[in-house]
């Protein structure tokens, strides 16, 4: 079953997030929030979004000591989320502190997907190689990334749709590729640099596509979700 369009709510206030939500009436959507959002608003937007009837994917990619990462993983849990996030790079122990964590935070026993961030959407391979002295390809370190995720017990990487094949290979086909960078047909691409329609995902294996700007920033945002999601769902 195709999984909903995740739309990011990079927005700046809770009024903000709560406005764009109103236009979407009673439809239930699945939503992320990050880092500028969470900050400004805190846990209570969260809970005030799941009351709605909202999924949410609250993305921190929390990236520490093993035992700092499950700690926050237990408080993070209790906000009843259903999506959370690491960065790879903070290591296997880190990673299965955080599952760790979310497993004794889940206020109802069943916790949130836990991904890792592989490589971002906006680093190219040669930045990585110059800048982070990794001497492989990009694919090859994000694959790798993606192979101690899933040895740490989590459910899937964020990745770029571009990427998504390769780390089935090396992974299952029901590890979850979570792709931002997503862009219509003729849409601005941004800081964003490996991009790809959601048609394209589709075809390349994603499990989910996280969308931003192209939705909220939208004149008709909620034209533009519907546009999306047909072309998600290989209705057009």
């Amino acid at each position: 079953m195709t999984t909903k369009p995740i739309v990011a709510l990079d927005v700046p206030s809770r009024e903000d997030a709560l406005e764009f939500l109103e236009q979407f009436g009673d439809e239930s959507l699945y939503v992320k929030i990050g880092m500028e959002l969470f900050y400004a608003e805190g846990p209570d937007l969260v809970c005030d979004i799941k009351q709605k009837g909202h999924q949410v994917f609250l993305d921190l990619k929390l990236h520490d000591i093993p035992n700092t990462v499950y700690r926050a993983m237990k408080v993070l849990a209790g906000l009843g989320v259903d999506m959370v996030n690491v960065h790879a790079a903070g290591g296997t122990e880190m990673m299965r502190a955080a599952k760790k964590g979310l497993e004794e935070g889940a206020a109802d026993g069943k916790r949130p997907l836990l991904i890792a961030v592989t490589q971002l959407t906006s680093t190219t391979e040669n930045t990585m190689q110059r800048e982070q002295l990794i001497p492989v390809s990009l694919k090859e370190s994000v694959s790798q990334y993606a192979s101690l995720a899933q040895k740490a017990g989590l459910d899937g990487v964020v990745c770029s749709a571009w990427e998504a094949e390769k780390i089935h290979e090396a992974t299952s086909e029901d590890f979850l590729c979570v792709t931002p960078g997503i862009r219509p047909e003729g849409a601005e691409v941004g800081d964003q640099k490996r991009v790809a329609t959601p048609g394209k995902a589709r075809e390349l294996g994603a499990g989910y596509i996280v969308v931003g700007r192209p939705i909220t920033q939208a004149e008709n945002p909620v034209a533009a979700y519907r546009m999306i999601e047909k072309q998600w769902r290989g209705e057009e």
